[in-house]
């Protein structure tokens, strides 16, 4: 019943967006007094184009709309982009699908390529260490939704661009911020930006640590990252990008639904045959270098290049339930691509784009016993090299200045050998290659009005498995796992207010998924990924903001702006069965139908403003058999803050604010399909913070 009249709730804000957009577009009288939106500028695809027209699905979230966010985690700001869903078992402990389930992610962010700037931030395997990252370093995301392997490669939930650095802001600056919060919450940090005739260096650092609302849950991070852009000739320019993350999160585990109800903020208890996470010192210890060098450069008037050339070296150490494992990465890469813009005519304005992309890492991987957080006797190991590598081609056109028109194609090639040491001591590498996948792309918009566009498209989704699934916590390499693939079908539309105080975007699609990977537990803990034959994945999804009060020059409040993000999601497999189950027609594992995130920002006299967001989250199937549902939950956060400039351009402010104002009891991720541990029962929640508080101060000189 809740859910229904949530659902109709959210039907009725619908209707009344859609008049309240129509009654802007015909009284445009007051446009100069009223708050704008600032016009949105895609970067995604290769050049700079605005939202509006653009024929994808495409969220955003700027450097204001990240800080008006609790600034110690990503997950609260990317849960507002609408089929975006981001968890974080523990502190630290990253989740992330884009219009899919979390399935393949047990641990770790799968099947989402994530680029940082120009450089692949997802190594070869698939695998993204996006935890690594401080999320006061991130200026802006954009989030390409549904599969785009077309000029990104192999991928089927869709694409995360993470800029590194503010294009808005000028100049010289240094800023420095900290807060604290609850649980032994404390986050510093300093960035620094200097501008010269040719040159821009930025320079950002960090430090966080907090000790968690559960036992053995303390999370630190050290950050440091550096980007220098040198202008060499007036239109061509190369950029150094780095960063070094030291990265330690302690492990709680899971828990029972009677353990939760008793003591949510328990770890992992100990039975009668195996210790409890606070015995073993559960936890993940990563060391990430990245970085690379990008040119930028204009060959001609028309022509443009874009080459990349990339490296990450990991070194990761996870003492956990089943074993003490240690893994050194190595990923080498290059990326290049020419842009060609045709002589615009008054009929039609094209460009075309070629490139290509190649990775490889080479990762050794040991396993020994966990005896108490220290290494002991030797389980397995295995060298594993993966290579991947694709060319595209992509075409653009603009025509009668109504019509906008892509197509694209890429060439994919995966394959990756292994070996292991011991016990086998092999001496060859056994290979694995798969076949040549070809992912088109076909998308078109067309403009009804000036203010109204209508888009379509058809994609290819195509994702191989990663190394964390070929080779799952139990050891044992799986050469017969399949990669998946999919067709996505789409359409929607974006409506803007004539005084651009309002936008309305809606997307509906369908997705069908072949051969999805889903994991499965062994009665010890350990997980194994199998094909569970595939997924149909229908949903829509709404996006809405606008300044509903005029700036006013005098008055209480000088503005409010709303916004909403509604998600529905009716995924559900299909030809998925085993020797004694069959689970098609099942609710897609970890998937809510419903999610919605409704915020609102006023601006208050003399630089006070206040910040309040509600997310309402579904509940969603816990295993495959559906047997098991997460329980829905209702957060609440507010903010409340002081901004102030003060001696020329130093500009100070001071915030406060409060996360789960209901005080919730709820997981923010959850395992799945986990195994029956005898005598205690089946551990599935990680028990997330219950109503916190935190509080700090930003300035910038």
């Amino acid at each position: 019943m809740q859910q229904k009249k949530y659902s109709w709730c959210t039907i009725f804000f619908f209707l009344i967006s859609l008049s309240s957009i129509a009654q802007q577009k015909s009284d445009t009288t007051n446009a100069d007094s009223t708050k704008h939106l600032n016009e949105v500028i895609i970067r995604g695809y290769l050049s700079e184009r605005p939202l509006l027209n653009l024929p994808a699905s495409v969220g955003v979230l700027s450097a204001q709309q990240i800080g008006l966010q609790p600034t110690n985690s990503l997950v609260s700001a990317m849960n507002t982009i609408p089929g975006v869903r981001m968890e974080e078992r523990s502190p630290g402990s990253y989740r992330l699908a884009i219009r899919g389930s979390l399935i393949r992610s047990p641990f770790g962010v799968r099947d989402v390529k994530i680029y940082f700037d120009e450089i692949p931030l997802t190594d070869a395997s698939g695998n993204t260490y996006l935890n690594a990252i401080d999320v006061n370093s991130v200026q802006g995301v954009e989030v390409l939704k549904g599969p785009d392997g077309s000029i990104f490669g192999a991928n089927s939930g869709g694409i995360m661009l993470i800029n590194p650095v503010n294009k808005g802001i000028k100049g010289n600056l240094i800023t420095a911020g900290l807060n604290g919060g609850s649980y032994g919450l404390i986050h510093q940090n300093i960035s620094l930006q200097n501008t010269s005739n040719k040159n821009q260096l930025n320079v950002n650092e960090s430090y966080q640590n907090y000790k968690g609302y559960r036992d053995n849950s303390t999370m630190q991070r050290h950050y440091l990252q550096v980007i220098d852009q040198y202008k060499y000739t007036p239109s061509s320019k190369i950029k150094a990008i780095a960063f070094f993350s030291d990265l330690t999160y302690q492990t709680p585990g899971a828990l029972t639904l009677g353990q939760q109800e008793a003591n949510p903020r328990d770890a992992r208890l100990p039975t009668a045959t195996k210790p409890g996470a606070v015995a073993l010192k559960t936890a993940v210890y990563s060391k990430i270098l990245f970085g690379g060098l990008v040119n930028e450069a204009n060959l001609t008037k028309r022509l443009h290049n874009v080459f990349t050339v990339f490296g990450t070296y990991v070194n990761f150490t996870n003492p956990s339930f089943t074993t003490y494992e240690q893994r050194n990465e190595g990923t080498i890469g290059i990326r290049t691509y020419f842009e060609y813009s045709a002589i615009p005519t008054k009929t039609i304005t094209w460009k075309v784009n070629a490139g290509g992309e190649w990775q490889q890492t080479n990762s050794v991987i040991s396993n020994y016993g966990n005896k108490q957080g220290v290494m002991d006797t030797t389980q397995t190991k295995d060298y594993i090299h993966t290579n991947q590598n694709f060319v595209f081609t992509r075409f653009e056109a603009n025509i009668y200045k109504r019509w906008e028109l892509e197509a694209a194609l890429s060439l994919n090639n995966y394959q990756y050998q292994f070996l292991n040491v011991y016990p086998l001591v092999q001496s060859l590498f056994n290979k694995r290659p798969f076949d040549v996948q070809l992912m088109p792309r076909v998308a078109v918009s067309y403009q009804i009005d000036y203010d109204f566009i209508w888009r379509a498209s058809i994609s290819r989704g195509y994702s191989t498995p990663t190394t964390g699934e070929i080779r799952g916590t139990d050891h044992n390499i799986n050469p017969l796992l399949q990669a998946q693939d999919g067709w996505n079908y789409e359409t929607g539309f974006r409506l803007r207010s004539k005084n651009e105080r309002f936008l309305l975007d809606v997307s509906t699609f369908y997705y069908r998924l072949n051969n999805a990977i889903v994991p499965l537990t062994h009665p010890d803990g350990s997980i194994f990924y199998l094909n569970a034959g595939g997924t149909n994945q229908p949903g829509i999804e709404l996006f809405f903001t606008g300044w509903l009060v005029k700036q006013k020059t005098a008055g209480f409040i000088h503005g409010l702006q709303l916004n909403e993000s509604f998600t529905y999601s009716q995924f559900k497999f299909r030809n998925y069965s085993n020797s004694t189950q069959n689970y098609s027609g099942n609710d897609l594992t970890g998937v809510p139908k419903i999610s919605a995130v409704t915020s609102i920002y006023i601006l208050f006299q003399k630089g006070y403003y206040f910040f309040t967001q509600y997310n309402y989250t579904d509940k969603a199937p816990l295993n495959d058999a559906n047997t098991v549902y997460s329980s829905s939950y209702h957060l609440v956060n507010a903010k409340v803050g002081w901004r102030h400039p003060f001696m020329g351009k130093t500009v100070i402010e001071l915030y406060a604010g409060a996360d789960n104002l209901l005080n919730q009891q709820y997981s923010l991720g959850n395992d799945i399909n986990v195994a029956l541990t005898p005598k205690v029962g089946y551990r599935y929640y990680n028990p997330a913070a219950l109503r916190n508080y935190y509080g700090g101060m930003n300035i910038r000189f």
